[in-house]
């Protein structure tokens, strides 16, 4: 009994259908490998295609700079694709509206907040200045020859500086001084001595000086003198002195119908007899210094606090007279005042005026004018026993 097998013994015959499913299924993995690379070329070719139309653009914010790759048409789509914020007082080298092309550069001047003090005022600004120079230029602030400038004008401006303007103002004015004449005094043989004449009159001289003053911001802050000029020389009075020799020897005479009563012919002082010569009733005082309110002088002027005799002004000894009526020389009492000596001459010193020298100013013009005084003439030696 024979075996009989199940099944083919042999492979069978294939058909068209089966060829087709078989060649489907060999080549799907390479059509499918096929569609992936093309995919990839696609992305790769796109990308390519977007790199190239980018641009570089270079923007400077602020002095640092930055390079910026962007498909963006204009300045404005640029900053805000780069979040870049431009404040209302920042400058931009562009328009916002201004086209972009590839290699265009944008510069951003930031605006720094300063403190302008000026003219009596205090006020916020914002500039995009560098230096302080250029700021008050963008701000139209001028400055005056004179005027001065906190901190100074090259100073690099940084946020939050005050910059100071300080007016300066200089005014000049001119005072007028009358020098005082000097009297100088020539011997004359054909003259008795005692005797004075007038040789030549004297005249007061003129001295103009400039003084300027300064102001800062209406604020005086100097005041001083400039310039000294003599505009007029004084004139000296030229006095003839008497050096022939009386045939005896006379003193003023006291004439007790003239000035005084018979019983004035001495003085009574710290209990102690002072002889007088002569007698002056209703005499005015007044008061004067060495300085230029009196003689047109100052401290380190040539004959500053010397007197028509030749001394030195002194408190308490010197006074001046006309010596017509009062001998350069002579100690005199003044009721109320004391001794003194008349050492000085003036211009306005005529008749029975004396003028009582102090150093202090102020009290000088206090003294005002004094009339009424009793003046007791003694003669040229002090009395020792006073």
């Amino acid at each position: 009994m024979g075996f009989v097998p199940f099944g083919d013994t042999h492979d069978p015959r294939p058909t068209g259908r089966l060829i087709a499913a078989r060649w489907k299924h060999e080549h799907l993995r390479l059509i499918l490998l096929s569609a992936i690379l093309s995919f990839a070329l696609t992305i790769f070719f796109l990308m390519l295609l977007h790199g190239a139309s980018a641009m570089s653009v270079t923007v400077v914010d602020g002095g640092k700079s930055t390079v910026i790759k962007t498909r963006t048409s204009d300045v404005q789509s640029l900053l805000e694709e780069s979040k870049i914020a431009v404040g209302p007082y920042d400058q931009i080298s562009q328009p916002l509206n201004a086209d972009l092309n590839n290699g265009s550069t944008i510069v951003i001047e930031r605006a720094k907040g300063i403190t302008l003090i000026a003219d009596g005022m205090s006020k916020a600004e914002f500039t995009t200045a560098r230096t302080v120079r250029e700021a008050l230029a963008n701000l139209n602030v001028t400055l005056d020859t004179d005027d001065k400038l906190y901190p100074d004008p090259d100073t690099a401006v940084y946020d939050g500086m005050k910059i100071r303007v300080v007016r300066v103002e200089k005014k000049v004015f001119e005072a007028k001084y009358p020098v005082e004449f000097t009297v100088e005094k020539k011997n004359d043989a054909s003259l008795l001595q005692g005797k004075l004449k007038q040789v030549q009159a004297g005249k007061e001289g003129l001295i103009v000086k400039k003084f300027e003053k300064v102001y800062e911001d209406g604020r005086l802050v100097s005041d001083r003198m400039v310039s000294k000029e003599v505009a007029q020389a004084a004139v000296p009075k030229i006095v003839a002195v008497g050096t022939k020799k009386k045939p005896a020897v006379t003193t003023l005479s006291y004439d007790p119908k003239a000035e005084a009563s018979a019983d004035q012919k001495t003085l009574q002082v710290n209990g102690q007899s002072v002889k007088v010569k002569k007698v002056l009733t209703n005499v005015t005082l007044t008061a004067y210094t060495a300085g230029p309110e009196s003689t047109g002088k100052d401290k380190g002027d040539p004959g500053y606090g010397i007197t028509a005799s030749g001394t030195k002004v002194s408190e308490g000894r010197t006074i001046s007279v006309d010596p017509d009526v009062i001998p350069l020389g002579w100690w005199v009492y003044i009721e109320g005042i004391g001794f003194r000596r008349a050492e000085d001459t003036g211009s306005a010193i005529k008749g029975k005026k004396i003028d009582v020298y102090y150093d202090s100013l102020s009290y000088a013009n206090k003294f005002g004018k004094k009339r009424g005084h009793t003046v007791y003439l003694i003669g040229p030696t002090k009395p020792s026993s006073v």
